[in-house]
């Protein structure tokens, strides 16, 4: 995988100059590229796509990582961590040690502040991930100690990421095609969700830069009374967590090609938008400890879409996932996540052409 820095392209005269640096086992290769040069660019682009991921926290006791030590986290689903792109949300951050002045009183086990030890990060490289949103309320939990820390492990591991102010996008090639990623949430030190006109600005310069512009957000209000796209800017414990609906039409007006939203903790309706393909929420894909797995929150989809060179939707394939105290991250035979896909779509986006008549496959109405 070639990747290319931080540094916009000039669109004015469209080439690109590329610092020549090494960061572990990342390389940024130094060359001048005309985006209007002829290449090949595949006829279909495979990205897979989940919700919530967060292995298991050191914090406030070890007794919240898992008895395995993460190893065996993905073992029920790793076969469909299968890609070009194979993406997720990082729901904290990668840290060995250290408090959290998010959690003044850690009696009873109790404190929402997440530190994955450095190690699990290799288990999710190892996983398939290669790309990844760090735009959410817990990658903050540790404050700049572990936001630096997990971005210098992402780095390392070759594995992409985006939505931190400090680093908003990543620019990068696979097989022959340019990928521009950016991530968005309302939180602290995160690129933000409700800043539409500069999600807008930030998307029109990839894309003058890039072949397929995928586009994250953690918005909208979390649990199972949540479940619904509302088309309006949803408050959540008096924060706003954007109007998703406004900002996925809104990146995709300025040429994104895939978004991909979590967030709510639950399961939400799918779109199609000017043949371009929005989940508005993955819900809690693998989420170990102290997540709530209650109803809804303890079904997922697996996402697998196809695209083609243009970025317009072909089709997806939704693997149902569950997960409980238990038996942890297993595949669900009852396709819940599809039918509750379904069920969304058709309340939500009420004529919409998309055929849900094959289980378990999302495509478009002849």
């Amino acid at each position: 995988m070639k990747i290319i820095n931080n540094s916009l392209f000039s669109v004015v005269v469209f080439l690109s100059i590329l610092s020549c640096t090494t960061t572990g086992n990342t390389t940024n290769i130094q060359q001048v590229i005309a985006p209007d040069t002829p290449r090949f660019i595949k006829d279909t682009i495979s990205i897979t796509a989940v919700g919530d991921i967060m292995i298991g926290s050191a914090y406030p006791s070890k007794s919240n990582l898992p008895k395995d030590d993460g190893l065996h986290s993905f073992k029920n689903v790793d076969t469909f961590l299968k890609g070009d792109i194979v993406f997720g949300n990082l729901e904290g951050c990668f840290l060995n040690s250290g408090k959290s002045t998010k959690c003044k009183d850690t009696i009873g086990n109790s404190c929402f502040a997440f530190r994955m030890p450095e190690r699990y990060a290799g288990i999710i490289k190892n996983a398939g991930f290669n790309l990844m949103s760090i735009a959410n309320n817990h990658v903050g939990d540790f404050g700049l100690k572990g936001r630096e820390s997990t971005t210098q492990i992402l780095d390392s591991l070759n594995i992409q990421y985006a939505g931190l102010q400090s680093h908003p996008f990543t620019v990068f090639e696979k097989d022959s095609v340019r990928y521009g990623f950016c991530a968005f949430a309302p939180n602290e030190n995160t690129v933000s969700i409700n800043k539409i006109d500069s999600a807008v600005k930030l998307v029109k310069e990839l894309k003058a830069q890039t072949d397929i512009v995928i586009v994250s957000f953690h918005g909208g209000a979390e649990g199972a009374k949540y479940e619904h796209v509302t088309r309006r800017n949803e408050i959540f414990y008096k924060e706003n967590r954007g109007n998703v609906h406004a900002f996925a039409h809104a990146v995709i007006d300025a040429g994104a090609d895939v978004v991909l939203g979590h967030g709510p903790h639950v399961t939400r309706a799918v779109e199609v938008y000017k043949n371009k393909f929005i989940a508005y929420s993955l819900g809690n894909f693998n989420t170990y400890g102290m997540f709530s797995l209650k109803g809804p929150n303890g079904f997922a989809p697996l996402l697998q879409l196809k695209i083609n060179s243009k970025g317009d939707f072909l089709f997806a394939d939704i693997i149902s996932v569950k997960q409980d105290k238990i038996n942890h991250l297993t595949i669900d035979t009852n396709h819940t996540a599809f039918y509750k896909i379904r069920f969304l779509t058709n309340t939500d986006f009420p004529g919409n052409k998309l055929d849900f008549s094959e289980k378990g496959r999302i495509r478009l109405k002849d």
